[in-house]
């Protein structure tokens, strides 16, 4: 079954979700974050929700900020907007009783669900409105994330690229199109500060990362130094031959799968 849902982040803008639950009752949940200029309703999550809910597990996918239904315009979205939304769909999910939660993010969304698990780790005592048990945040499954966007932001637009984004606040478009996409400077100065690898530190839960040796678009070193700064049980992934959006069925086919086990693995452990 699937319900809309609206909430709250901690800055009191609107985000838009999709709570899917499973037939069967069930106090497992995972959250998916998905990458930039996407929404809720990428063909990875799409795929992520019917697969985990054959599982028998819960999902709450959301826009972030200025992406799909949610509120804001693009040009303003930040990091730290995003963790902040991260957060409250993981307190959305535990004031709906949802005990044993996972993050699932995509690129952006893997920056973002690195930084919110660690700060949810941190957090003491629930959710407001919630049992007197604050849910755990079982796993991470990490689709390609990014880890340091300002430098992967240096590195695809170079020193007179991020001098003409200083400039007129505008971007080239990553996905292609011709037209430049309006996105405020302070978006890199903001990304600058929100760096995952020292937060990747204090992470014990186990966590999967997956990415294509190909990828374009996600320095491969930072998976790589991601996965020697995690302090739990982890498993890095590097696909042959895979681009950064899997475009190849065979590709998308293993990416869904190593998420959708791990998820499933750890969650079940709960």
């Amino acid at each position: 079954m699937e319900q809309d849902i609206v909430f709250l982040d901690s800055f009191g803008h609107r985000v838009s979700g999709i709570l899917t639950t499973p037939s069967d009752s069930t106090d497992r949940l995972a959250v998916l974050c998905h990458g930039f200029l996407s929404n809720k309703n990428s063909t990875t999550n799409k795929a992520l929700t019917r697969m985990l809910g054959e599982r028998g597990i819960a999902t709450l996918r959301f826009d972030f900020f200025g992406h799909g239904e949610s509120q804001g315009p693009f040009e303003s979205i930040s990091t730290t907007i995003g963790v902040a939304q991260a957060m409250a769909a993981l307190d959305q999910a535990a004031t709906r009783g949802f005990q044993h939660l996972g993050l699932i993010g995509s690129s952006f969304g893997g920056l973002v669900s690195i930084l919110a698990a660690a700060r949810w780790s941190d957090r003491r005592g629930p959710p407001q409105g919630t049992a007197s048990v604050r849910p755990v945040l079982s796993c991470l499954a990490l689709k390609c994330p990014v880890v340091d966007f300002s430098e992967e932001l240096r590195l695809e637009f170079g020193d007179e690229g991020m001098q003409q984004w200083k400039a007129t606040n505008t971007i080239p478009n990553i996905l292609g199109d011709p037209e430049p996409i309006r996105l405020d400077y302070a978006f890199y100065e903001d990304s600058m500060n929100l760096i995952a690898y020292d937060p990747a530190r204090t992470i014990h839960v186990p966590t999967l990362i997956v990415q294509g040796d190909r990828d374009e678009l996600v320095p491969l070193h930072q998976s790589r130094r991601l996965f020697q700064a995690l302090a739990g049980p982890k498993r890095l992934e590097l696909l042959p031959g895979a681009d950064h959006r899997f475009s190849r069925g065979e590709d998308f086919r293993r990416m869904t799968t190593l998420l959708i086990d791990w998820l499933s693995a750890h969650l079940a452990r709960c």
